[in-house]
């Protein structure tokens, strides 16, 4: 069972394995939103997301035997990443399933911290069915991406950390994919209210708190590599029962976010971060006057693969310009 103290534990157990990752404002956000944002940089995190956090604290709360044959699990990226992180750091292999639409930037990443890569098809069939066979293989330990007690915990570290370098957050935003890292922030809510976002391509959690039973996400249709995975089971009865709300947005209002947050904070974020930007742009009248915290998740960014969606000067201005004067 996941809980507030289980993430305290976590937070203990993974202190020197991690970064404690600063957080950023920019005046010119606060204007364009109509309230105080704060944002927490998991982009600068090892290997450049949220990750490390619950890989690290599952593999360090396992016995010498539990490891012997190493770890394994299926990733888009940055979850693969973080296991090699911490896999080496242990001395122990780690087996990556890849499917087959991971970016490239973050598959040479899983490789370059020593990952094992076994490819396989795009979809959560095809990486679990290659999982199982790597399972039987190797004898290695599976690490879920975001569905197991210790990986929640892990994330929900994040904001645990957050909460300590800024005042009260009214409410947080987070990109929801898997969703431990949402399920590990409603955990820990406290007083604040927390949300989940998500881009319309990819609205597995939206319909499963809608409907009030987990909907599964097989072919999700998004430039946020980090969000094509189906909610989680675990993650799902945590979140309906605690979260406060769920955004959609629209591809182009997220390529717009990503790019707007490169301009005003200079933060090299991936299209998954900027999710919850673009979800506060399209309901601003909702947070008016209030401070605002964002998780920018990731920052392994693969320009071969988004060069083409990105927004040129006119275009960005065009949009800089319409959310300025619709401002309320």
């Amino acid at each position: 069972m996941v809980s507030a103290k289980a993430i305290a534990q976590a937070q203990r157990r993974i202190e020197t394995h991690i970064v404690k990752t600063p957080v950023f404002r920019d005046d010119r956000l606060d204007a364009l939103l109509g309230f105080r944002l704060t944002l927490k940089g998991e982009h600068l995190q090892h290997v450049g997301a949220f990750k490390a956090r619950g890989a690290a604290n599952m593999v360090l709360a396992q016995s010498a035997a539990a490891l012997a044959a190493g770890v394994c699990t299926h990733s888009s990226g940055n979850h693969g990443a973080a296991l090699a992180y911490i896999a080496r750091a242990n001395a122990i292999p780690a087996y990556i399933v890849v499917p087959a639409d991971c970016s490239a930037s973050k598959r040479q990443l899983i490789q370059d911290l020593g990952g094992q890569i076994i490819d396989c098809q795009a979809g959560l069939p095809a990486r679990e069915a290659m999982l199982e066979s790597v399972k039987q293989r190797t004898g290695a330990l599976f690490v879920p991406p975001y569905d197991a007690p210790a990986v929640i915990a892990g994330q929900g570290t994040t904001l645990a950390e957050f909460r300590s370098q800024t005042d009260f957050l009214d409410a947080v935003v987070v990109p929801v994919g898997g969703g431990g890292l949402l399920a590990g922030c409603c955990l820990i809510k406290e007083d604040s209210r927390v949300y989940g976002a998500e881009p319309a391509g990819a609205d597995d959690a939206y319909r499963s708190l809608l409907s009030g039973s987990r909907v599964c996400s097989h072919q999700p249709q998004t430039i946020c590599d980090g969000l094509r995975t189906t909610l989680g089971a675990l993650n799902f009865d945590i979140i309906n029962k605690e979260v406060d709300g769920i955004f959609l947005v629209s591809e182009e209002r997220i390529v717009f976010s990503m790019q707007l947050i490169w301009q005003t904070t200079k933060q090299w974020v991936e299209p998954s971060a900027a999710v919850p930007v673009a979800a506060l742009l399209c309901h601003r009248s909702k947070f008016i006057g209030q401070h605002v915290g964002v998780i920018l998740t990731g920052g392994n960014v693969d320009l071969d693969s988004i060069h083409d969606k990105l927004l040129d000067a006119d275009s960005y201005a065009r949009q800089v310009e319409y959310f300025t004067s619709n401002n309320s």
